[in-house]
Formats: structure tokens, C-alpha cells, sequence
């Protein structure tokens, strides 16, 4: 119910505009040591090998490969996240303790990484990365966990979430914070959570989980957060998970529609599969136009039309004010059809600037991760 299927996404994209959403976009200038989120989309990089006088030509390239490819990642983080994150993979790990017991951080690099973290005494290591990410900087994860389960006082997990996606981000958080919560009690010590950079899918993750598990309000765990190291949860993406837990994750069947019969092909991207993939549209002769039938989860969604190739708005359906760089997409509110519902209320509540869990409201989320089945 709450995983999707890894999905990977391509460059030269429309943006998700968060003027939509009424958030207010934070921008962070970040020169961090530590490997950063490896886009799923595979994004094309021109790596140049230069020599040196004072090094191998190898060594030189290697060295220029790592340093492109943080730069490429950190340039596509910026865009896809609409804060600026500058993240250096060359410069190793980068963490930052949140609470004594949790720290947030970028990718391990090595097998030695392990052990600076049993140092510290990290009994926990959960990875959101997904393949595309590790392989990206050429991290060997196989090596990694190897050398963890050599250990008997550390554990090496995976929980994987798509980088740079709010909505797999939200669809997966609930299994993730499951798994993460049944690690915490059973392992101990301190727990090390971690995406590529550090930036995006890890804090976010320790958020959820100080929220909904720890006590505190979600600006309280945010701010302290924030206060522990500079980075960009999306906030949107854990109201929503919340919400789902507590409603039942309901869905709606929606209609998209595209009046043209001069085109060939109509497709559209965003919505609840990210700006790297598309969904064809079908021509209905009946009406004249090309359609698109999909149930989504109650929330909001963006989205763009690409009509024989040209990324387009549809003038005949909601289109968002034009973000920083001008971008605008359409956009659509999928909501209970009785807004003074207990659910649409709860839901509303949910996703106010400074939303609280009743007492009640977090028993019911530690019972749901509890009793939530995850991967191994």
C-alpha cells in the first residue's frame, strides 16, 4: 500500500512549484563535507579527464570525475529540492547529531565508514539509498554491509526512497519510520540515518520519526532539526503520510483531459509519479479529445502535458503562479467530496503550518508501525 516501485526519472524537467503548496521555500547555502543523494533520474554528466604535472593522468581524472559528479549532483539537488544544496562527495562522510541517540548524515563511502561509526557508538545504520544512487559515486554497498555483518555490535539496514520525489517519499515514509522504529527498540545505542547527502530523504525521515514516535510537535522537531544541521525535509510529503495513516490513504479516480485531434501523441508528467517518467494519454473519438483516468491519494498534485514532444499547460485547467525561474504547471486538489467529513477535517488539521497529534492520534501511528509488514 505504501511502496511504489522504483522508478527512474530524466533531466531537463519542469519543476514542482511550491508556490502552490503556500510554502514558504527556505534557501540554504551548503559547502559540506560528505556524499550527497545520487539522482534515481539519470541525469548525463560530461566528465573531462585533464593530467596534471604533479599527478597521474588517472589519478588527476578520478579526482576530476568526483569532483564533476558533485557538482552535477549538487546543481540537480538545487533544482529538485528548491533550496540551494551544495554537497562534496570527494570530502568524505558528513554527519551531525540531532538528539545523543540519532544522528543524521550523508552516504557511507567504505568499509572503514563503519567503523567510524561504531566509535561513536552508531548500533544502528539505516540507508534510504536506492542502486541508482550508489552507483552514481560508485559506492560498493555489497562491501559495506559485508564488513558491518562481520561486526556484532552494529546493524547495516536499507529502506529504500526515491531521490528527489515528495510523493514516493510520502507513499514509503510509513513502512520506513516502521522499519526504523522496530530497529531503534531492538538494536539500541545510537541510530545513523542516512540518504546520499543528507540533505533531503534522511532528515526527513528523523522527523517523521521524532514526531510521530518521539513526542515532539513537527515545527519543534523541525527546528531543532534545522538547528542540528542545515537541510531540506519536505514537510508537505510527512503531513500527508501522517494524514494517510490516520484516513485509510482513501482514493480518487480523477480525469485529465487534452482537446486536440491535430497531434499525434499526448502525454503527461508530475502528478503521483514523479517529473522523470510520463503517461500517455488515449484519443477518445467520441469526445474528441485525449484522456487520462488515474486514482491518486487524496493531496495535491502538479503536473505538465507533453504534446508531441513540447512540455505544455493546459489552459482549461488550474495552472500554478510562476515559480522563481517562471516554470507554471497545471495542478489538481484531490480531496474528500464532503469537506466537513471527519476525515477532510482531520486531513486539514493535518496539514495546518503547525499541525499536533492528539494522544490518542499517536497511539493509533505507533500501533499502525507496530503492526506495518516491511521488506528485510
Amino acid at each position: 500500500m505504501y511502496c511504489l516501485q522504483s522508478l527512474p526519472r530524466s533531466s531537463a524537467l519542469p519543476l514542482p512549484n511550491s508556490n502552490f503548496h503556500h510554502q514558504r521555500k527556505a534557501v540554504f547555502c551548503l559547502s559540506m563535507k560528505g556524499a550527497a543523494e545520487s539522482p534515481d533520474r539519470h541525469w548525463s554528466t560530461s566528465l573531462k579527464a585533464i593530467s596534471g604535472s604533479t599527478s597521474s593522468a588517472a589519478d588527476m581524472s578520478d579526482s576530476d570525475t568526483k569532483e564533476e559528479k558533485s557538482e552535477t549532483y549538487s546543481n540537480d539537488m538545487t533544482e529538485a529540492m528548491g533550496a540551494v544544496l551544495t554537497y562534496r562527495h570527494e570530502l568524505g562522510m558528513n554527519f551531525n547529531f540531532i538528539c545523543p541517540d540519532l544522528i543524521v548524515g550523508s552516504c557511507l563511502q567504505t568499509p572503514d565508514d563503519v567503523d567510524k561509526l561504531r566509535k561513536i557508538g552508531v548500533k544502528t545504520i539505516f540507508c534510504l539509498q536506492q542502486d541508482p544512487d550508489l552507483e552514481y559515486f560508485g559506492v560498493d554497498i555489497k562491501a559495506i554491509q559485508e564488513y558491518a555483518k562481520s561486526h556484532d555490535d552494529i546493524q547495516h539496514l536499507r529502506a529504500q526512497i526515491r531521490d528527489f520525489d515528495a510523493f514516493d517519499l510520502r507513499m514509503r515514509l510509513p513502512a520506513v519510520v516502521s522499519k526504523l522504529y522496530k530497529a531503534i527498540n531492538r538494536n539500541g545505542g545510537v541510530t545513523y540515518i542516512h540518504c546520499t547527502a543528507g540533505l533531503g530523504r534522511a532528515p526527513a525521515v528523523a522527523l517523521a520519526y521524532m514526531f510521530w514516535i518521539q513526542g515532539y510537535t513537527l515545527n519543534d522537531a523541525h527546528n531543532l532539526l534545522q538547528s542540528k544541521r542545515s537541510c531540506f525535509p519536505k514537510l508537505y510529503a510527512i503531513k500527508s503520510a501522517m494524514a494517510d495513516i490516520l484516513t485509510g490513504c482513501k482514493k480518487k479516480l480523477i480525469t485529465l483531459k487534452w482537446k486536440d485531434d491535430n497531434c499525434s501523441t499526448v502525454e503527461v508528467s508530475g502528478l503521483d509519479i514523479g517529473w522523470g517518467q510520463r503517461i500517455p494519454l488515449e484519443f477518445d473519438k467520441n469526445v474528441g479529445a485525449w484522456i487520462l483516468k488515474r486514482e491518486l491519494p487524496e493531496g495535491d498534485y502538479e503536473y505538465k502535458y507533453i504534446v508531441d514532444g513540447e512540455w505544455v499547460c493546459n489552459k482549461n485547467e488550474l495552472v500554478t503562479s510562476p515559480n522563481k525561474d517562471g516554470h507554471v504547471n497545471n495542478y489538481i486538489t484531490v480531496s474528500d467530496d464532503d469537506p466537513a467529513s471527519a476525515s477532510a477535517l482531520l486531513r486539514k488539521r493535518l496539514s495546518s503550518e503547525d499541525p499536533d497529534l492528539t494522544w490518542d492520534e499517536r497511539m493509533v501511528i505507533r500501533q499502525f508501525l507496530e503492526a506495518c509488514p516491511h521488506e528485510e
